[in-house]
């Protein structure tokens, strides 16, 4: 048997929001609220957003990573969204930038074709 991934949830404050955040930063619709457990189905990525009581207080121990064909646009408009731009990585063949959504979840944007290692 084997088991496939589903969906990636994340732990917030406000999951209206952010789900409404994500999917201006992902250019998708249609979010569906099940009674404070949000879903944006941003195909073929599902993310859930659900609501915790503590705010975020570390580095998340499992984050999203993204690409894009032209990151430098893409990380000016999610800045403009409201993304914090935490840094910039690169190694042999690969670089991407590290972020943090309105709630300080940490995401990575990658050039597309490249993939980031998760070593950041």
């Amino acid at each position: 048997m084997r088991i496939s991934p589903e969906m990636i949830t994340i732990d917030c404050a406000d999951p209206q929001g952010l789900a409404a955040w994500w999917a201006e930063a992902l250019g998708v619709e249609g979010t569906q609220d099940y009674d404070g457990f949000v879903i944006l189905a941003a195909t073929p990525l599902v993310l859930g957003f659900q609501r915790v009581p503590e705010p975020k207080a570390a580095k998340n121990r499992v984050h999203v990573d993204f690409s894009s064909p032209d990151r430098p646009a893409d990380v000016e408009r999610l800045a403009e969204l409201g993304a914090t731009v935490v840094g910039e990585q690169s190694m042999e063949g690969m670089s991407w930038t590290v972020l943090q959504d309105p709630e300080g979840n940490e995401f990575c944007l990658s050039d597309a074709g490249s993939h980031s290692t998760g070593s950041h």
